[in-house]
C-alpha cells in the first residue's frame, strides 16, 4: 500500500467517523417517529371504538326509552284484564228472560256499554284480545288445561276459559284454553 493509498484510507475513516453521530441521530430520530406513528394510530383506533360504544349506548337508551313508553302500562293493564273477565262473566250470568226485563234492561244496556268502553280503551293502549278457537295450540300464547275428544285434529284449540291478550307485540296473559285430543 502506498502513502497516498494509507491517507485515502485515513481520510475515508475520519470521514465515516463524522458521519457516525448524524447516522445514529437519524436512526434515532426515524425511530421516535415510527414510535409517535404507532401512537397516533392506536389512539385513532381507541376513539373509533369510543365513538362506536357511544352510538351504541345512545341507540339501546333510545330503544330501552321507546320500550318504557309502550310497555309502560303492562301491570297495570294486567290487573284491568281481571275486570274485563268478571265483567264479561257478569254479562254472560244474566239470564236471557231478565235481559227482556224492563226493569233490568237499563242495568244490562249499562254493563254493555261499559265492556264497549272498557274495549276502546284497550284497543286505544295498544291491548287486544286474541282469537284462539280453532287454532293450532302455540305454547307462546295458550297455556293448555285440559284435553277434550273432538272431532278436531288434534292439538287444535276447541274451547276457551280464559282469553288472552296482546299488549302491542308482547304477551300480555296467555289463554288458558282446551285442547282436542287424538282419538
Amino acid at each position: 500500500m502506498s502513502d497516498n493509498d494509507t491517507n485515502q484510507a485515513q481520510d475515508l475513516r475520519e470521514e465515516t467517523a463524522a458521519a457516525a453521530p448524524e447516522v445514529a441521530e437519524h436512526d434515532a430520530a426515524d425511530a421516535r417517529f415510527d414510535k409517535l406513528e404507532a401512537e397516533l394510530a392506536e389512539s385513532k383506533q381507541a376513539v373509533l371504538y369510543a365513538h362506536a360504544e357511544a352510538q351504541n349506548i345512545r341507540r339501546r337508551a333510545e330503544k330501552e326509552t321507546a320500550d318504557a313508553r309502550a310497555y309502560a302500562s303492562t301491570a297495570f293493564a294486567r290487573d284491568l284484564l281481571s275486570v274485563a273477565d268478571n265483567l264479561a262473566r257478569g254479562l254472560d250470568a244474566i239470564p236471557a228472560d231478565l235481559r227482556e226485563d224492563e226493569k233490568m234492561k237499563g242495568l244490562v244496556a249499562g254493563l254493555e256499554a261499559t265492556g264497549r268502553e272498557l274495549e276502546a280503551v284497550f284497543q286505544r293502549h295498544g291491548i287486544k284480545k286474541m282469537t284462539t278457537i280453532g287454532e293450532k295450540l302455540d305454547p307462546n300464547f295458550h297455556q293448555a288445561m285440559f284435553e277434550l275428544p273432538s272431532d278436531e285434529p288434534a292439538g287444535t284449540v276447541v274451547q276457551e276459559m280464559q282469553s288472552g291478550y296482546m299488549i302491542k307485540d308482547r304477551l300480555l296473559r296467555p289463554a288458558l284454553v282446551g285442547v282436542a285430543k287424538a282419538q
